[in-house]
């Protein structure tokens, strides 16, 4: 039986950085380790619940982002003054590993705890993206572990230890992996999701391309889309005057559900997501978010479409034309859903909050499934 130990869990903002998390923290409890979370003013009430019978402390964050340079100069500070409380926190704490789940809120407690010096815990980082984030860019420098969600990621530097975990999801999400996908009979199922971020494209792109459907598809459409709360009465409105059946709603608590009933998924690219679709094995139409600073979610995208496990469409082409378009021809076509779901299922990695955890143990030295086994390192690029 493994030695009980206390791990920091560095992560917040989106759920995109917070639910791998929370899969992680699921599986270090039930091998007995305590867990300490530390996260940012962003990740309120989502955090409560899997923490509640742990720590919690709330350390402020700031993305160094824009051209603003006196915007920049505050975050920076800001920054480092988390790091410096941290650095205090995790010095009463003595922790035996620190994990961060990238985004601004793990910068501060993974440098604060650099910042231990010689007595630092172990650091462990968690890539869910194709790409190396920007601040795991800065962490990666100094991180004992990277583990990454996909075979291959961008920007990694050159002799960084690395182990290919996969992306933890949710435990109601991995209890679909292996599920049959049936394709769609009388009623179509369809799930349009946008993230805390981009939501506003599908709210202005699916009614006006749903409407462009024939009468006789739109009756079997069965539609759930997520939506910012300022659009959520104008895309019911539209979608009652379709007389399509549908539900519109700020945030969907019942994802695993909508998962396995879902014949086609369309939305945004980042890790979690493709790894929520692939362990599901349902097809998707991807639309992935333009960032300036990054393209990780048409990487993100690329290894689905590659694999024949979706399609992707660049926001600039992602039109009511194009999209009624593509809806036709899949819609009308089972087979290719079903191809296209067997495809996504074979991408899956169900076990990656057990393997990120055994990384997390290996670190010191406790994981007894890491005898035999050595990490799996994916193939790096700069």
């Amino acid at each position: 039986m493994s030695t009980s130990r206390t791990i920091v869990i560095a992560a917040g903002g989106t759920g995109g950085h917070f639910f791998p998390a929370q899969a992680l923290a699921d599986e270090l409890s039930a091998r007995g380790h305590t867990l300490v979370l530390m996260t940012d003013e962003r990740t309120g009430t989502i955090s409560e619940g899997v923490f509640s019978k742990g720590q919690q402390f709330t350390l402020p964050a700031s993305g160094v982002v824009g051209r603003n340079p006196l915007r920049a100069l505050k975050a920076c500070l800001t920054l480092l003054k988390s790091a410096w409380k941290a650095r205090s926190l995790l010095q009463t704490i003595r922790p035996d590993a620190v994990v961060g789940f990238g985004g601004y809120p793990s910068v501060a407690p993974l440098l604060g705890a650099r910042l231990m010096g010689k007595t630092h815990p172990p650091l462990i980082i968690h890539e869910g993206n194709a790409i190396l984030g920007q601040a795991n860019a800065v962490l990666s420098r100094f991180a004992d572990v990277i583990a990454t969600s996909f075979p291959t990621v961008a920007r990694l530097p050159v002799g960084t230890h690395t182990v290919l975990t996969g992306m933890p999801v949710r435990p109601a999400i991995t209890a679909l992996a292996g599920e049959p996908f049936t394709p769609p009979g009388e009623t179509i199922s369809l799930l349009v999701w946008g993230g805390s971020l981009g939501a506003t494209v599908f709210s202005e792109v699916l009614p006006a391309a749903l409407a462009r459907l024939s009468p006789d598809l739109r009756k079997r459409l069965r539609v759930t889309q997520q939506a910012r709360k300022a659009d959520i009465e104008v895309v019911r409105k539209t979608y009652a005057e379709l007389g399509l059946n549908a539900r519109v709603e700020s945030f969907l608590s019942d994802v695993p559900d909508l998962l396995r009933s879902a014949h086609l998924v369309i939305g945004r690219a980042g890790g979690s997501s493709i790894a929520e679709l692939t362990v599901a094995g349902r097809p998707s139409i991807l639309v992935p978010l333009p960032i300036a600073a990054s393209d990780e979610q048409t990487e993100n995208a690329k290894a689905i479409t590659s694999a024949g496990a979706g399609w992707i469409m660049r926001q600039p082409d992602f039109t009511p034309v194009a999209l009624a378009s593509r809806l036709t021809d899949l819609l009308t076509s089972p087979d290719e859903l079903e191809r296209a779901a067997a495809a996504a299922a074979r991408l899956a990695r169900p076990d990656a909050a057990r393997h990120l955890a055994d990384s997390v143990e290996e670190c010191f030295h406790l994981s007894p499934s890491s005898v035999n086994q050595p990490p799996h390192s994916p193939q790096k690029t700069v």
